[in-house]
């Protein structure tokens, strides 16, 4: 047994949901969004690079003396199974393991906003999922993919960096296809996918202008695309991709988020009411007439505000999502202020009243 499989026994048993190695600290687990440091020494270089090279291929060995970053999907021996970048920093080696569920989520068991099942009625189109690095973006996608998987006779192909959860075909037809194992690019894949006779389309991160524009191509030839981006906000999504294209592609790019993009939903994990687990909290933007008004015209500053009385369509801005989540005594307030985009709203349900004075000295 690989001696890493130790560690990611231990980060499995503990319910954490990643497992982090670094030179010069002994290994951590994350814990509801905390790092936490296991009893054990501090990891040397030598030592934790042979913890490492021992899950990798040849090939993969080869490619990170090389000089680059490694990303890639790890089966431990007792099965479960890990999201892994591998990268090299000042001190030595550092490896990052994301642990993946044995089992595809459900949109019910991710308790979701109820739009978000009802997005996927839509044939074509694309759907976004935003957010930072590891608010849950791969599994709401894998649940939306499941979900499709159990109720429509669909082609959906899968194109991940790398393959988290493995989907097994139901009623529908899952292909599911690794960038660098058995494509270049997500913009290739997603050509390539095109000549495969696909109603779905899943671009695992749209993070060139490349590919974005392949995905978009796709959403307007009658496919229901599904993608991510690194983005905190439905604003921020719709000016990134904007922002992402040439200048002179600069109308069409508004033209095809007015009439062909479907919806934003924008996630973060904030602790429960009982800190034992975080709940995924979305922001939601539909797109309607009057929304796609505002980008062909560069009003997107005004987004919001259709957000925050669009109840009816299903939207919802993050503050109403969270306010609606300590209401209901679901979030831990003081996780929920830090998130806050209107802290002001927030303050009279803060438990920690030391993180008031700074905020407010500083607004001042």
């Amino acid at each position: 047994m690989p001696r890493i499989d130790a560690f990611l026994k231990l980060g499995s048993a503990q319910g954490c949901s990643d497992v982090h190695l670094a030179v010069g600290v002994p290994p951590m687990l994350r814990m509801n969004g905390d790092l936490m440091p296991i009893r054990f020494r501090n990891l040397g270089d030598s030592e934790l690079e042979s913890y490492v090279t021992e899950i990798l291929t040849t090939s993969q060995v080869e490619h990170f003396r090389g000089g680059h970053d490694l990303d890639f999907s790890y089966v431990s021996e007792d099965g479960g199974r890990f999201r892994v970048n591998v990268f090299r920093k000042d001190t030595g080696v550092g490896a990052v393991f994301r642990a993946i569920p044995s089992s595809v989520p459900t949109l019910a068991s991710l308790n979701l906003p109820p739009i978000v099942t009802k997005l996927l009625d839509h044939h074509q189109g694309m759907i976004l999922v935003t957010g930072a690095t590891g608010t849950g973006k791969s599994t709401t996608l894998a649940a939306m993919i499941n979900e499709l998987n159990q109720t429509r006779r669909l082609n959906i192909i899968s194109l991940e960096d790398p393959i988290e959860f493995v989907h097994r075909s139901k009623e529908a037809q899952i292909i599911q296809r690794e960038l660098d194992t058995h494509l270049p690019s997500f913009a290739e894949g997603v050509r390539a996918a095109m000549r495969e006779d696909p109603d779905v389309i899943l671009v695992g991160e749209m993070r060139d202008a490349d590919t974005i524009r392949m995905a978009m191509t796709a959403a307007e030839t009658g496919h229901l695309v599904l993608g991510t981006l690194h983005t905190t906000s439905a604003v921020k999504t719709i000016d990134r991709i904007i922002d992402a294209l040439p200048i002179e592609e600069r109308e069409q790019t508004k033209s095809f988020l007015s009439q062909s993009l479907i919806a934003v939903v924008t996630q973060i994990l904030v602790k429960r009411a009982d800190s034992r687990s975080r709940k995924a909290i979305c922001e939601v933007m539909v797109v309607n007439r009057a929304i796609g008004k505002l980008i062909q015209t560069d009003q997107t500053h005004q987004v919001p505000a259709q957000l925050q009385t669009g109840r009816e369509l299903g939207m919802q801005l993050m503050d109403q999502a969270l306010l609606a989540g300590i209401q209901a005594k679901e979030l831990d307030p003081d996780d929920a202020y830090n998130y806050a985009t209107d802290r002001k709203l927030f303050q009279r349900f803060v438990t920690d009243t030391s993180q008031l004075p700074k905020l407010d000295l500083a607004s001042g």
